[in-house]
Order: structure tokens, then C-alpha cells, then sequence
């Protein structure tokens, strides 16, 4: 066995089946051994950052790490944006990356560089491996720090001629770590401050979005009237009828500043304090009032879930029904095309159990009150900042649960960046409805622009933040790129294509020109 086989039998043995893939020459024998293990699904993407964006969206979705395959430090640098939207959402991700046979790199040719320095800043473990023998032993090792809680990014370099020589072995994969819960006087200074009638918010993250940590927070805030409130950047939360209510932090500082004035305590359980996303002249960046005591139940890597149960054996309140949304839709509405009306129609056909993605940053305002009464589903955004992230976050999202609807909601000047994934969903057949909002600008950076008190852009800064002459075709990309398109003029032809993409059984994009 080489040490190519060793590393993919390896990493099917601890329950890392799947890889989306973007391979050159020095990953050719690590290519060779996942043709010979079936065991492996793997997912090609035109471009690192559909590869590394996909991975994020499974190990959102799986809540186990896929791995990418990358082509030596260029390869793996145009995945970076990705990685850093990966990081900030604290998923558990193994990159294999190529590097050039040992003997080779004396010789300083074109494509050497520091993989290392490269990929350091994303990742939480980082080895390259130095013989056939070792790289079971050092993927047994990656597939433990990747599902270190709460989700970490592990990155293993394998030199071509540590894969392609012998002496490989499957290597013992360990148990994961198990996350530690709080001290008993952490939670209790919780439990006194949710007892003392002060106004309070508990702001979570992570696995307390869902599941049974979202039952315990709903426990808790029903019992004593506490907010619940999930970050702006979430990495998954499960919403809808039946669910309890948490609210998303806003984004804009005066919008958060109003969110949070009314509370004068603030618990937190994997997240931090929120501030602005960035700094304005003159304006404190907080979120929360001096006067706010702010504690935190769980930091990051903690057992958030864990530790909202044992708060709620604090308050005696496991028995309490958590309030829940009700079942509440939206009219399918008619008539010209307004982003109220957009949310609207989104809110009027979710299915049950969709996975949406949302990267519409000015124009889906309204979808997160339009749908809080739908069906159940599970919401996705943006965690890091680094736009280009919804498509290839919904192609991960889909191949984590092909059984589920993908919706992805998208800007057209974001799309462009990572637009490559359109042609990864036709050709897995993913059931995914892509909606492009195409008001053919940055929009937010005219907002930040104006938000900075530097005037009224001229005609060069306008032209820094419109996408227009010419104006994008995303009809005619997406057909190029293998996925059926429509273009809509109206909300009765919107929520008509809505309805068919979503019960389509491969990939739809609608252009909806705002």
C-alpha cells in the first residue's frame, strides 16, 4: 500500500467520505487512490474557492468534516477567502494539500512556495507529512484536531513522493475529544443572573441553534423572559413553526445599538459580545450599554448544548414547554417586483425542512421576518465577511443532504465571484434553486460609503461599486454552465419560478432584476 492509499483508506476509516476536489500534477497519486476507494465521493470544483466554500456547507450540514484536495501553495491561496468564511463559523474541515517530491524542491521551480506560511492563518492544526509510513498516523491525527470541538480546520501537506512510495498503513483513528462542559459556578452565576428580573438577553452560537440545545434555550428563555438571539454571522439555525424564536443581531451599529438598549445583561454561550463589522469615526463600536453585565455560560469549544441543559436543571425549568413560532405564512403576493414582495413569495412556498443560504445582504432584509412562520428549516449565512460564499456553501449543504431542498440566495455582484459552482451543481445534480438579486452594484459599499461621512460618491468611486455596462447575463451563465434558467419582471412570475425550481429534481437559477 502507498502512502496515497494509506491516507484515503485512513481517512474513509474515520468517517470522512467525501472530497471536493480541485487536483494537479503533484496530487496525481492521491487522484489514482481515490479512483481505487469507492468509499470516497468526490465532487470537482472549477475553482478552489467552490471547493473550499462546499466543504464549509457540508460540515455545516453533516456535522462531520469533509476534506478538500488541493494543487500545492496556489491551489490551496485561491481557496483561502473560503477558508477564512470557514473559520469564523468554527466547522471541522481537513484539507490534503500537494506538495512537490522532497528531492524536488531544491530546484525552486514556478510552482513552489511556503505551503505552511500559507495555509497557518486557518488553520488550527497544520503538518507536512515526511514518509509513507507516518501519513495514516498524521490523517488519524488531522481527523481528530478537525472534529475538536467546536469544529476546527486542519490542513495536511503530502510531498508527491511520500504518496506515491510504500510502506503505508491504515492507521487507528482515536475517539474525538469530548467537549467540556462549565463549572458549576459558571452556570450558576447564570441561573442568579436570569433569577434577578433584570432584563437579559442570551446570545448563542453554534449547536445551541439547534437541536437539543435550541429546545434547552427555549426552556430557559420561556421560563424567565430572557431574549434569545442568535449572531449576525450565523453557521446554521434551525427556525420556523414549531421552533423557539431566536432573533438575528442586526448588522448596522444604530440598528444593534437599538436591539440591545433595553438589556442590562447578556449571557453568552459560544459567541462574544457583538460589535460593528467595522470601525466608524466619532461611534463606539459596542453593540451594549456600559451598564450591561455581560457572562459568559460556554465559550467557544465548550459544550454549548451541554451547558444550556445544565442551566436549565440551574432554574428547575427542564420540564417548561419552550413558546415556539406559529405557523404563519405570508400571502403569495402579485404585481411589480419589490423586496418586500420577494421575501414574501420566499416566505409563501419554503418547504418543509429546506436548507436556505442566504447571501443577500441589502436586498433580503425582510426574508428573516417573511418566513419565522414557515415550515421547519435550516438557515445558513455568511459567517466570515468574504463575499463569494453562498453557492458554493449550497452545493455543500446539498451533498450533505441530498434527501433536503437547497435554496440559495444570492447578489449578483457576490455570485460572480464563485459563479464556477453553477457547473458543480449541474453535473452532481443538485436540488438546488439558486435566487440571483440583480441590482448590478455593491450596494452595501455605497451604504458604507455614505455611512462614512466622506459625501456623495463621484463618478470613479461610483464606478468602483456598479457592475453594470455590461450589465450580467445570469441566465445565459448558468445555462453555460449547465443549470436551467428563467428570468422574472414580476412577483407572479417570480413566485411561479420559485415553485417549479423547488420542485425540481436538479439545479434552477432565477434572475430577478431589481
Amino acid at each position: 500500500m502507498n502512502g496515497a492509499e494509506s491516507l484515503i483508506r485512513t481517512l474513509v476509516a474515520g468517517e470522512v467520505d467525501t472530497c471536493f476536489t480541485n487536483p494537479g500534477t503533484s496530487e496525481i497519486h492521491i487522484v489514482a487512490a481515490l479512483d481505487r476507494i469507492p468509499e470516497m465521493r468526490c465532487v470537482l470544483g472549477l475553482f478552489e474557492g467552490v471547493v473550499t466554500g462546499a466543504a464549509d456547507g457540508y460540515a455545516r450540514m453533516a456535522e462531520k468534516p469533509a476534506c478538500t484536495l488541493l494543487h500545492l501553495g496556489p491551489g490551496l491561496a485561491n481557496g483561502l477567502a473560503n477558508l477564512h468564511n470557514a473559520s469564523r463559523a468554527r466547522v471541522p474541515i481537513i484539507n490534503l494539500v500537494g506538495q512537490h517530491a522532497t528531492y524536488h524542491l531544491r530546484h525552486d521551480t514556478p510552482l513552489t512556495s511556503d505551503i505552511e506560511a500559507i495555509a497557518r492563518p486557518y488553520s488550527k492544526w497544520l503538518r507536512t507529512s515526511r514518509a509513507s509510513s507516518e501519513i495514516g498516523h498524521d490523517a488519524a491525527e488531522a481527523i481528530i484536531a478537525a472534529r475538536t470541538a467546536p469544529g476546527q480546520i486542519a490542513t495536511l501537506i503530502v510531498p508527491a513522493d511520500v504518496s506515491w512510495s510504500g510502506g503505508g498503513s491504515i492507521a487507528a483513528i482515536p475517539a474525538s475529544p469530548r467537549a467540556p462542559l462549565p463549572d458549576e459556578q459558571t452556570v450558576e452565576r447564570a441561573a442568579a443572573m436570569l433569577r434577578s428580573g433584570l432584563r437579559t438577553a442570551i446570545l448563542i452560537a453554534g449547536n445551541a441553534l439547534y437541536d437539543q440545545g435550541l429546545v434547552a434555550a427555549g426552556r430557559v428563555a420561556t421560563a424567565t423572559g430572557a431574549k434569545l438571539l442568535a449572531p449576525y454571522p450565523t453557521t446554521r439555525l434551525r427556525r420556523g413553526a414549531g421552533i423557539p424564536r431566536v432573533d438575528r443581531v442586526q448588522y448596522v451599529l444604530e440598528q444593534g445599538i437599538e436591539q440591545f438598549k433595553e438589556f442590562r445583561q447578556l449571557i453568552l454561550v459560544g459567541t462574544k459580545a457583538p460589535v460593528a463589522y467595522f470601525a466608524y469615526p466619532g461611534k463606539d463600536s459596542a453593540f451594549t450599554s456600559p451598564q450591561c453585565e455581560i457572562h459568559t455560560l460556554a465559550s467557544p469549544g465548550e459544550d454549548y448544548q451541554g451547558a444550556l441543559d445544565a442551566l436549565a436543571v440551574a432554574l428547575s425549568v427542564r420540564g417548561t414547554e419552550p413558546e415556539t413560532e406559529k405557523t404563519e405564512r405570508p400571502s403569495m403576493p402579485s404585481g411589480e417586483i419589490t423586496l418586500p414582495g420577494l421575501a414574501a413569495a420566499i416566505g409563501a412556498v419554503l418547504p418543509e425542512n429546506a436548507i436556505l443560504v442566504d447571501e443577500s445582504m441589502t436586498s433580503g432584509r425582510g426574508l428573516m421576518a417573511a418566513t419565522k412562520g414557515a415550515p421547519p428549516h435550516d438557515w445558513l449565512t455568511n459567517t466570515g465577511g468574504s463575499i463569494g460564499i453562498a453557492l458554493p456553501l449550497a452545493v455543500g449543504a446539498a451533498v450533505a443532504c441530498p434527501d433536503r431542498r437547497v435554496l440559495c440566495l444570492s447578489a449578483d455582484g457576490s455570485g460572480m465571484y464563485t459563479a464556477q459552482a453553477l457547473w458543480s451543481m449541474a453535473r452532481e445534480g443538485l436540488r438546488i434553486t439558486t435566487v440571483i438579486f440583480a441590482n448590478r452594484d455593491y450596494a452595501v459599499l455605497k451604504r458604507e460609503f455614505s455611512y462614512l461621512g466622506v459625501g456623495t460618491p463621484g463618478p470613479r468611486a461610483a464606478n468602483m461599486f456598479e457592475i453594470g455596462r455590461p450589465d450580467l447575463d445570469w441566465t445565459l451563465l448558468a445555462k453555460g454552465l449547465g443549470v436551467p434558467s428563467s428570468r422574472v419582471t414580476s412577483l407572479d412570475a417570480f413566485g411561479k419560478a420559485l415553485r417549479a425550481g423547488l420542485e425540481s429534481e436538479g439545479p434552477t437559477l432565477i434572475e430577478v432584476p431589481l
